[in-house]
């Protein structure tokens, strides 16, 4: 009963409608924020990723300093980046920006941890740009649209759920771990069945990434937080949910995406 009394009494006093106006609106804002961030870094990656990869093949012989799987030939710049040890570089470089992102974002300004974000994401793409070598571009394009819609549905869900997923974030991270230790030792075993298991099992830990960190992402939220503090946040918010989507593509890209013959 007295929980209907206040609840009457909030829906009747005008300042407490107003109050939670404002909290509504300022969640709205700050959620965009977050995504905004994230689909700007997603073009950014894909941009990156296309563009090193323009520079790395030709279709000119003469221009030629190797060839790889499909007939694709590579310029020197590509046989640098893909067939070099310079390619360990690239591959390990994103995972060092993360963590420099998370390290050094409390002593960074907003518009600092911005291009911060946004030079991560260029990093990841030409980290990225080898896809092209190894699957058609029609079944990239193709795993990306369902990775946008399976990701925008679980987003969505983590934001409008009333059911408490913080219980997922032990077991989750657990199978992250779980999950890097065997794709590390695959890189030695070079076992198929392994790594369809890892893929499997990777889309499902990122779907359910994907709800725990938007539900939290949501939860992180103050209304009193100043314009730096809550910048700050819609970044790493922003950063969590691009490093879901990205692994969830890849994921589902060794699952469905057609190679290069």
């Amino acid at each position: 009963m007295s929980d209907y009394d206040r609840n009457v009494a909030g829906r009747f006093n005008p300042s407490v409608a107003r109050s939670q106006a404002a909290i509504d609106q300022g969640l709205r804002a700050y959620m965009l924020s977050v995504y905004n961030y994230m689909a700007l870094g997603l073009a950014i990656t894909g941009a990156a990723a296309l563009g090193i990869f323009m520079l790395s093949v030709t279709t000119d012989p003469s221009q030629a300093a190797a060839q790889v799987r499909g007939g694709i030939m590579l310029t020197q710049f590509g046989v640098a980046l893909f067939t070099s040890p310079l390619k360990w570089v690239v591959m390990l470089a994103p995972l060092a920006a993360v963590f420099f992102i998370s390290f050094r974002i409390e002593r960074m300004s907003v518009s600092a941890a911005q291009i911060a974000f946004w030079a991560f994401a260029a990093v990841m793409g030409v980290s990225l740009s080898s896809i092209f070598l190894v699957y058609t571009h029609e079944s990239i394009v193709r795993v990306f649209f369902i990775t946008a819609a399976s990701f925008g549905a679980l987003s969505l869900y983590g934001y409008t759920t009333k059911k408490d997923l913080s219980g997922m974030g032990s077991f989750l991270m657990m199978g992250l771990f779980g999950i890097i230790i065997a794709s590390l030792v695959n890189i030695f075993l070079g076992s198929t069945m392994l790594q369809f298991i890892v893929s499997v099992a990777g889309v499902l830990i990122f779907a359910g990434l994907t709800a725990y960190d938007t539900q939290r992402i949501k939860e992180m939220y103050f209304v009193g937080d100043d314009g730096t503090v809550a910048g700050k946040k819609a970044i790493m918010g922003a950063l969590s949910l691009y490093l879901n989507f990205i692994n969830m593509f890849m994921m589902l890209l060794q699952l469905f995406g057609n190679r290069n013959n």
